[in-house]
């Protein structure tokens, strides 16, 4: 495949990540959807399958890293060129934004409808239950290496999945969300926030609060760190186990 492609690739899975991803939290969180408080396990679950979505559609020509972190970490152990990394992010981040704007685009009354501009700053980002950045770092650090080990150990070769290794992925994120995304919303992919946070610092929600900025760095250095860490940790037992 050319890098023009896997780019495009990266851009079109992360827009589809976001789409379905955002979309789900807008569906459950806005008033006046027909979804509204429907709960936690519907948010995880299409978190879930958004990622198995994206990776069917685009896993065959860039492996659909779909988040920055993965794609670093899979540099660090030499999975992928540290050439392509540069333009793997760039356009993870701006396939999020894209999705963004349409899960704006889609649900546009909804916002209207709603009064919270904490939950409308919810659909695009994510943010602490409890607010203490340390802790949340490192809430971000653990779920993101869990997601880096999952992948490594899912696409191992003597597993043997084949096809179902999108799939896998999908229920990866969903356990992730499940056991561990009560404490920051999990990111766990700095494009996942960051893109569609910048999406929300531009677009033109009516009632909106700022972007809260200060916390912004949580979901994108936790998930880098998370992610390499969890890349040495399953080779460094990859090396004991054969």
């Amino acid at each position: 495949m050319s890098n023009m492609a896997m780019y495009t690739a990266e851009f079109f899975g992360t827009m589809i990540l976001i789409l379905l991803g955002d979309g789900v939290v807008a569906n459950v969180s806005l008033k006046k959807s027909k979804a509204h408080d429907s709960g936690w396990i519907v948010v995880a679950t299409a978190w879930g399958l958004a990622v198995a979505m994206a990776a069917y559609i685009t896993g065959w020509v860039s492996g659909a890293h779909i988040n920055p972190a993965l794609t670093i970490a899979m540099a660090t152990v030499g999975d992928i060129s540290w050439a392509l990394v540069p333009g793997y992010i760039i356009s993870q981040i701006l396939g999020a934004m894209v999705g963004g704007f349409l899960v704006y685009l889609s649900f546009r009354d909804h916002f209207a409808a709603t009064d919270d501009a904490n939950v409308k700053l919810g659909v695009f980002s994510t943010g602490p239950a409890i607010k203490n950045l340390k802790w949340n770092f490192i809430t971000e650090v653990i779920g993101t290496a869990m997601l880096v080990v999952g992948i490594l150990g899912i696409n191992y070769g003597e597993n043997g999945v084949g096809p179902l290794s999108a799939l896998l992925a999908g229920f990866l994120v969903w356990s992730i969300g499940l056991s561990l995304g009560g404490p920051t919303g999990y990111a766990i992919n700095p494009a996942r926030d960051l893109g569609p946070r910048i999406a929300h610092a531009i677009l033109p929600i009516p009632g909106k609060r700022d972007s809260d900025w200060s916390y912004a760095w949580v979901p994108v250095i936790g998930p880098i760190v998370g992610g390499v860490i969890g890349a040495l940790l399953y080779n460094f037992f990859l090396n004991i186990w054969v």
